[in-house]
């Protein structure tokens, strides 16, 4: 796929998230041609996007923000910058730039679009006021934004793609289904588990709606019950509004009854420690955390939700229990913690998926062939 002398625009809130999940993309589409331009908040990661040969622009575009007034502003600035880059097409990642980027591009008469939706998130999985009474208006945006001449939204598995299409009303025709951001097969290569006493990791952001609290819980009662499972929290509390308090996640380091890491730079080398990859979340679009863990060989204890039974199946790469569970969490959690064999069974099965469905480089052909079809359309 050749992208020479087009200009692709990426809108993503920061620059972490760019570098973790859509960096290579970004190259790839380099490689295929493109001149690549980042539109993010900036913070510590504009090094390695620039090293990559990619453009970056600041943007003020605050993740979790709800002030109507810098929204506005930052809405302005996206409009400013596309008319000012005049992209040749735009991709936006996430709900944030996909309404605001969504917004400016048909006021700055952008000729393509794609929009990422890389999860349900905060604003659909809430029970609070503040997400009950935006949820209406955001659906319908979405629904007129995504429906517009010359627009892609890409999901990441099937149960978001009839949401959006039988819920949200957006036609099947301008969806595209791709199994999430990929992952590099090389860089988590396959290793044997450690030996020692078992030990599950979870990799993930510090939020409520990942299930940290559940898995906290049946780890206490996996302790009482004398199973001698480590469990390990990889992953930093931010500005979600999910976000665990760190007093609560300093609380539960300090009566052991789990491990708070924190953010690593070194996830290969957590997977390589660990025996388990677990994440108890609540809804996922296709968590990438999971798609790494495939890849160095770990099985899997997940919930039985979007996103997640498409990277962990049950009885071939791990075991799902039901969302916001404790107890089918403590049984699973056991019962691979006890079974050696399994392990090995489900590992070796969960890394062909890996090489066979989610390698980096089968899905970013997918996403420059999507851009290819946009741009020749």
């Amino acid at each position: 796929m050749s992208l020479a002398g087009r200009k692709i625009l990426y809108l993503v809130s920061e620059d972490w998230y760019f570098c973790s999940h859509r960096l290579a993309l970004g190259i790839a589409a380099r490689e295929a041609g493109a001149e690549v331009v980042v539109a993010t908040r900036v913070s510590e990661h504009r090094e390695p996007i620039e090293r990559a040969g990619l453009r970056v622009v600041p943007i003020g575009i605050a993740r979790s923000g709800r002030n109507p007034f810098t929204d506005f502003r930052t809405i302005r600035q996206i409009i400013a910058l596309y008319r000012q880059e005049r992209p040749d097409l735009v991709h936006h990642v996430a709900l944030k730039p996909i309404l605001y980027g969504g917004y400016a591009a048909w006021r700055a008469a952008v000729p393509a679009v794609v929009n990422a939706v890389a999860g349900m998130g905060f604003m659909f999985i809430s029970s609070g006021p503040f997400a009950r009474t935006a949820r209406p208006f955001i659906r319908q945006a979405q629904c007129i934004l995504m429906n517009r001449e010359n627009t892609k939204t890409i999901l990441q598995n099937p149960d978001d793609l009839a949401l959006y299409t039988e819920t949200f009303g957006v036609a099947r025709e301008r969806i595209d289904v791709i199994p999430g951001a990929g992952v590099d097969i090389d860089r988590f290569a396959f290793t044997p588990e450690p030996p020692g006493p078992p030990v599950a990791v979870c990799v993930s952001r510090m939020l409520r709606d990942k299930g940290i609290f559940e898995l906290v819980e049946a780890t206490r009662r996996l302790h009482q019950k004398g199973v001698g499972l480590r469990v390990r929290l990889v992953g930093p509390a931010d500005d979600n509004p999910a976000s665990i308090p760190r007093e609560k996640l300093a609380e539960w380091h300090r009566e052991g009854v789990v491990e708070v890491v924190g953010p690593s730079e070194d996830i290969t080398g957590e997977y390589a420690r660990a025996h388990i990859a677990v994440l108890p979340s609540y809804r996922e679009g296709l968590p990438k955390s999971l798609l790494e863990a495939a890849a160095c060989g770990r099985p899997m204890v997940a919930t039985d939700v979007p996103g997640c039974r498409e990277a962990c199946i049950e009885g071939e790469t791990g075991l799902l229990v039901a969302a916001r569970s404790i107890d089918p969490l403590a049984e699973a959690l056991e019962r691979l913690a006890h079974n050696a064999e399994l392990r090995r069974k489900y590992g070796a099965n969960a890394r062909r998926r890996a090489e066979q469905i989610f390698a980096e480089k089968i899905i970013n052909a997918k996403t420059l062939a999507l851009y290819g079809q946009l741009m020749t359309g």
